[in-house]
């Protein structure tokens, strides 16, 4: 992909990231027990909540140098917040226009001056735009993900990058950190069902090659389902 400070590409294809970041497993504040985070099914209270937690952790670091690397992944920290204000928004337009074969031709560029706060604020806007827009969104909305998806399959994919990146950022930074749990069940139940058993968090870890986990290789590839089946 370009690097997202520039541009966009085409945002969360079910397709290998070959992005194995640190495992950290401390410094999280898990919303299990929020009524506003559902247990199973990813909703717009889902993405809400994922946002909240990045610019939660993030927010406190923001003097930091952010043009180290996000983890073992090429971009930069600040690259790869402004990646996920991409795919958010990216998947606002689609949810919202519903197209049934492309993604929408626009990409958002976030300027390469940006500050991370300005930064972490454009990924606060694009979520809000995801939320709003999966909040209105009917059970029966399809819209183009290397075929058909539904809400569910959107707002676990603004989870999922959300979180995985946030984990890639905070290895950077040096900072301990983990995704939270239960929002780790969130994604693991919709994008990955053939998920092993275990610990959230580990679980979702090692599927996109960022952990070990006992007795399984490390990936170096992978996928998730986002699409519904034809």
């Amino acid at each position: 992909m370009t690097p997202p400070a520039t541009s966009g590409g085409t945002p969360g294809a079910d397709r290998s990231d070959d992005a194995a970041g640190p495992t950290g497993r401390a410094g999280h504040s898990d919303p299990a027990a929020s009524p506003g985070v559902p247990d199973h099914v990813p909703d717009h209270r889902s993405v809400a909540a994922a946002v909240s937690e990045m610019v939660g952790v993030l927010g406190r670091h923001e003097a930091e140098d952010w043009t180290v690397r996000a983890g073992t992944l090429d971009w930069s920290c600040l690259e790869t917040a402004a990646h996920i204000a991409h795919d958010l928004l990216a998947y606002a337009g689609q949810v919202t226009a519903a197209p049934s074969d492309a993604y929408l031709p626009f990409d958002l560029v976030v300027r390469p001056a940006a500050s991370p706060a300005d930064t972490l604020r454009t990924v606060t806007a694009c979520g809000r735009l995801l939320s709003g827009a999966l909040a209105t969104a009917g059970p029966g909305l399809r819209a183009w993900h290397w075929g058909p998806c539904d809400v569910t399959g959107f707002a676990a994919m603004g989870v999922a990058e959300t979180l995985l990146h946030t984990h890639d950022i905070t290895g950077g930074l040096g900072v301990p950190w983990a995704p939270p749990s239960a929002l780790c069940a969130v994604v693991l139940g919709r994008l990955f069902p053939d998920a092993p058993s275990g610990d959230p968090v580990e679980v979702l870890l090692w599927c996109t090659g960022r952990g070990e986990l006992e007795g399984r290789p490390r990936r170096t590839s992978w996928t998730w389902r986002a699409a519904l089946p034809g």
